[in-house]
């Protein structure tokens, strides 16, 4: 049971924005702890009924009764800091933490923290990685940063040492933890509206990899030279993976892929044969993070059966090249989380794996900053799809101070030769969808924002 004497401090903890994908997972953790949890979020969704029914009462607006009662209030790093709860527990001088300081305390309860992090795949490896320590029977408690079928959530309450949890490299907030191992699968150019440069972002990392103990565990990406770079900066154990490098302690042979696009492969370790592992999620990119996996689950001594067995029940976190149904038995419809393009490419990489006619994207780009840096590199990572289709830009946290728009996306793929529609009304765009499509297409609906709407409609 990890060691909760530094929070006893709270024993009524409101949060405000409960409802978020990790804030949910902490108050849950809490609650089984026997803290009092209360919380308030400015919509109803799925998370907030399930917290409800386990007895953490969510307001939907604002609770500055719950407030007055807290001995703490953690909010997410959504929450501006003129929210009327804010201002509310400062005038009553009760402290406030952001979400990523109080997770950072909570990881600092458990001996064995685990965190990964990398720009992309991190949802998929945490999601493999928990699955392992589950069918190994190491009782984990446990943080993803989406819907995990067989642990019926986000998060899972367990009672050993072990805490999985993701740890996003967004505001640096992966600082705050205490890890015992790190697993970083690759540095990408992304929220460049926070870091402004790539320099930035790698800086960050070799922060991030100081602060693992002399005798906790590195694992990462021998394919990344970034990755590579990391290890001098720790005395940490360093074990590398890799799809095709046969100097990595981890790495993969004979890779074939099925009509599905699931991977079957061999895994030699320190070059002798260890395993031959089959997948159930497309694309050589999930070769690369089960490579991940596989490196710190043997690490951690769990046993090859569990591991293969644990990869083999893996059949995708929530929005991670989810199958949504079929159009009028013609077209089959995924759903992806992508929204960065290296994303799009392994997307794109992971349909050509698969058995089908013509593809079509229905791409909504994901925030101003991001849209205006990347405008080239998403242009040429959606030339990959037949048939292309643009939404609006998701404004998430910002205002478009960019002076830029999704019809500049489209005429940029004009540009390399290749159509596009902007279609902004999500009606319009199932509708022409639904007139357009051939026997045996896919289509790839595309985004971390409302796109994920899309889906449905085109299925119902």
């Amino acid at each position: 049971m990890p060691n909760i004497e530094s929070l006893k401090k709270y024993k009524n903890i409101q949060m405000i924005g409960i409802g978020g994908v990790s804030m949910s997972g902490i108050a849950a953790i809490l609650k089984n702890w026997g803290f009092h949890v209360t919380g308030s979020d400015w919509s109803r969704s799925e998370n907030t009924d399930k917290l409800n029914k386990m007895g953490i009462p969510v307001t939907i607006g604002h609770d500055l009764d719950a407030v007055r009662k807290a001995d703490v209030v953690v909010y997410s790093a959504a929450i501006k800091q003129d929210d009327p709860e804010l201002v509310e527990a400062r005038k009553n001088n009760i402290p406030t933490i952001e979400r990523a300081n109080f997770l950072g305390e909570i990881t600092r309860c458990f001996k064995d923290t685990i965190c990964i992090s990398g720009t992309h795949g991190k949802t998929t490896t945490t999601s493999m990685i928990s699955l392992c320590f589950i069918e190994a029977l190491k009782d984990p408690s446990i943080q993803v940063g989406a819907v995990l079928k067989q642990i019926g959530g986000n998060y899972l309450v367990g009672n050993s040492e072990h805490f999985i949890i993701e740890a996003c490299e967004y505001v640096e907030s992966f600082l705050k933890f205490s890890p015992k191992a790190e697993v970083i699968l690759n540095i990408d150019n992304d929220h460049l509206d926070y870091f402004k440069t790539f320099e930035n972002v790698k800086n960050a990392f070799i922060k991030y990899v100081k602060l693992l103990p002399d005798d906790g565990v590195l694992v990462t990406d021998a394919d990344d030279p970034n990755c590579l770079d990391l290890i001098q900066y720790t005395k940490a154990q360093a074990i590398t993976y890799s799809v095709d490098n046969d100097k990595a302690n981890f790495y993969a042979k004979n890779i074939e892929f099925d009509n599905d696009g699931f991977a079957k492969f061999d895994v030699y370790h320190n070059g002798e044969f260890f395993e031959t592992i089959k997948l159930s999620v497309p694309g050589k990119h999930n070769v690369s993070n089960s490579l991940a996996c596989i490196a710190l689950c043997t690490y951690y001594g769990i046993d090859k059966a569990s591991i293969k067995s644990a990869l083999l029940k893996f059949t995708g976190a929530h929005r991670r090249f989810e199958f949504k149904g079929k159009i009028a038995n013609k077209a089959s419809v995924y759903d992806d989380y992508g929204h960065h393009p290296t994303e799009i490419v392994a997307t794109a990489k992971s349909l050509m794996n698969k058995k089908y006619n013509k593809s079509w994207v229905i791409f909504q780009p994901h925030t101003y900053s991001r849209t205006k840096n990347l405008l080239d590199d998403f242009a040429k990572a959606l030339i990959n799809f037949d048939n292309i289709i643009i939404l609006d830009i998701y404004a998430a946290r910002e205002t478009n101070t960019y002076n830029i728009s999704s019809q500049d996306l489209v005429e940029k793929i004009k540009s390399l030769g290749h159509d596009a529609k902007y279609i902004p009304d999500f009606n319009e765009c199932v509708a022409y969808v639904k007139s357009h499509v051939q026997d045996n297409d896919i289509v790839m609906t595309l985004g971390a924002g409302t796109v994920t709407e899309i889906g449905p409609m085109l299925v119902d």
